[in-house]
């Protein structure tokens, strides 16, 4: 079979497409053809190997996967041969035209859910929907802000948020990303390259500020909307595309704001009945048309290293897949 291959951490120009010898799962694995793979940052942390998980070398990218099931150990009884699926493979091996992962991380896809719109359910679909539910208990009539509302994490905040019947203010770089925000619901929206994210945020909350922060971008800007933080506000911290920032804690004491970790992978490890409950939760959302997964671009495997150079960059508007 055909696989992308990572040899030697670098930038993404370095991989290489090859023939790897064919895989077969184990008593408790399911073998998956691969028809689509969602493209995301964490990948192309691990990629110049900054991610907090290693993984050894060679090895092909991708961490979660969707297609059609075509073996199955014989201990694997929730999925059979020829079902549709989608399923975390761990931290590698996605980026190929097959793939294993073990059975009880497959998960059976509605008629309605196309391939490319059930991968990074997971990842992005995952954090957030966690993130804003468990996390920062996002309530209905509750101001979101979101940073980085053009990227795909930052749009399914937008999505889901307006879900659980938040007032949803977007915040990105440019007017392209903001208007595709406004497509998918956002109520306000702010261009932090030309406006300031905290006097913008207070003008538009009536100076209240917002009652939770959806942040994957890090950096200046989240000093800014911490100060733009609404009494017993919520910070979740989701990534950082923009570098680790620096926060002075003396604003949680202020505005008795709470800055709240969300890691997605880490909960389906520690609560794995919870991370159960949500995929499946988005499954039903994304079947029911309540989701609707906005992809941007499509590649081939023998294009992977332009698919995450454009993650890398930061150039990526909504989601981005490899589909084999």
């Amino acid at each position: 079979m055909k696989a992308v291959i990572c040899n030697a951490f670098g930038p993404p120009e370095n991989l290489v497409v090859e023939e790897v010898p064919d895989l077969t799962p184990a008593d408790d694995q399911v073998l998956i053809d691969v028809k689509a793979v969602p493209v995301t940052f964490p990948d192309t942390l691990m990629l110049e190997d900054k991610y907090q998980f290693k993984v050894p070398l060679p090895y092909i990218p991708g961490a979660e996967v969707s297609g059609v099931v075509a073996a199955a150990g014989k201990g694997v009884s929730n999925v059979k041969v020829g079902d549709r699926v989608v399923a975390s493979v761990g931290f590698s091996g996605g980026f190929a035209e097959q793939a294993l992962a073990k059975g009880r991380d497959a998960r059976i896809l509605p008629d309605a859910v196309g391939f490319a719109e059930s991968t990074g359910l997971g990842y992005a679909y995952g954090t957030t929907y966690y993130g804003l539910k468990w996390r920062g208990n996002l309530q209905a009539g509750e101001t979101l802000l979101v940073l980085g509302a053009g990227g795909h994490l930052g749009m399914t905040a937008i999505e889901i948020g307006k879900l659980m019947g938040a007032t949803v203010i977007a915040a990105a770089s440019t007017e392209e990303k903001l208007d595709l925000c406004r497509q998918f619901g956002a109520d306000e929206t702010i261009n932090y390259a030309s406006e300031n994210l905290k006097d913008r945020v207070k003008e538009l909350t009536d100076g209240k500020g917002v009652d939770v922060t959806y942040d994957p971008v890090g950096g200046a800007y989240a000093e800014q909307a911490i100060r733009a933080s609404a009494w017993n506000g919520r910070f979740l911290v989701i990534g950082f595309t923009a570098g680790i920032p620096s926060v002075p804690l003396n604003l949680t004491l202020l505005k008795s704001c709470s800055i709240v970790g969300v890691f997605y992978g880490a909960m389906m490890a520690n609560e794995p009945e919870l991370g159960r409950e949500v995929m499946g939760d988005l499954l039903e959302f994304t079947a029911s048309g309540k989701l609707k997964p906005f992809i941007s671009a499509r590649y081939s495997l023998d294009d992977a290293a332009v698919a995450l150079r454009t993650m890398m960059d930061r150039r990526a508007i909504g989601k981005i897949v490899i589909e084999p």
